[in-house]
């Protein structure tokens, strides 16, 4: 008989937020047979915090293990005093970790760290590069179970030949660096006056307003989506060729991912866990945070030369087939038994 298990984390694609692990993995878990109860979608912080404590406590008894996406900013904190009740309470707990930018948490708060993660019948890192870094600091209780898709919803375009049509795909936050795929597209329309740029993602930091006055002074006409659907932002990559991340930070981005299953070529900067996820002019392009000139030489390349395209997308497909739920599911099987 397959267990119960409490997910924790920020449920709040209804705020036009964008989809996280919570909403993803749990609903697949729920597939394979699980009961997943799930904390919070409250918009409200407070309010938030407040429910992920009171399911906590209202479901000690009715669960095997809490299941809690941890990142590295404010939402650290629920981590924390979640994984806390758990100790308590007597009850399994599986920090789920996320964003890049975690290992400089682990050197900040030392402590606090230790007191979630020492603690956790397991931690669960989504690249070897959290799994790296968390070993680096003496932590053992560690597996890595990359993020998934399942390969069957995402439909590959092969493309013939690049055009400068551009998408970029992330919630509009600062740690994202929408700033820079405007850059690289006013500099990419100096050689190809037809290139176009869609900006697909919910703003973030009251960014949106910010970055479409900056189109305008430099003369650019982007497509600002807002947040799509799944559905939705899949058709519309049909129309692109190109996919840029841009990160100042990143860990293992499940756009990325699926835009290679899409038979998209990728242009990324080199920060956090990309490089170990993707190796440059193997799996896609990297260049160095905030290096705009290197990602307009990309897109370059990859408009002239068609064997470099032919060989990034195919090799990136073959890469993500091991994300596919089929074979992720295994994993987790394994540990919630």
């Amino acid at each position: 008989m397959k267990k119960s298990l409490l997910y924790i984390g920020n449920k709040l694609s209804g705020h036009n937020a964008t989809v996280t692990s919570i909403e993803t993995l749990g609903l697949l878990l729920e597939k394979e047979g699980y009961t997943v109860f799930y904390a919070s979608s409250m918009k409200n912080k407070i309010l938030r915090l407040s429910e992920m404590i009171l399911r906590t406590i209202q479901y000690r008894n009715k669960v095997e293990y809490v299941l809690i996406d941890t990142y590295s900013t404010y939402n650290f904190w629920y981590a924390f005093i979640v994984s806390q009740l758990c100790r308590i309470f007597s009850l399994k707990y599986i920090p789920k970790l996320h964003g890049g930018d975690l290992p400089n948490r682990l050197e900040k708060s030392p402590i606090l760290s230790r007191m979630i993660f020492k603690h956790a019948y397991i931690n669960i890192a989504p690249s070897d590069y959290l799994l790296e870094a968390f070993k680096n600091r003496g932590y053992a209780r560690l597996i890595c179970i990359p993020n998934t898709i399942e390969i069957q919803n995402y439909s590959f375009k092969s493309r013939k030949k690049c055009r400068p049509k551009l998408l970029w795909v992330r919630s509009l936050s600062d740690i994202y660096n929408p700033e820079m795929a405007l850059k690289v597209f006013f500099k990419i329309k100096k050689d190809f006056p037809d290139a176009k740029l869609c900006m697909v993602g919910p703003d973030k930091d009251g960014n949106k307003r910010k970055l479409k006055q900056m189109a305008k002074k430099m003369g650019l006409d982007v497509v600002f989506t807002g947040k799509l659907s799944k559905s939705k932002w899949v058709k519309l990559s049909e129309q692109y060729d190109i996919f840029l991340n841009t990160t100042h930070y990143d860990n293992t981005p499940i756009s990325v991912i699926e835009a290679i299953a899409l038979g998209l070529p990728v242009i990324s900067t080199n920060v956090g866990g990309i490089p170990y996820l993707l190796k440059d002019r193997e799996t896609a392009l990297l260049v160095d945070d905030n290096d705009v000139d290197g990602m307009v030489a990309g897109i370059r390349e990859l408009i002239s030369d068609e064997n470099l395209k032919d060989k990034l997308v195919m090799n990136a497909l073959n890469l993500v087939q091991q994300f596919d739920w089929d074979i992720v599911k295994n994993k987790w099987l394994k540990i919630l038994v």
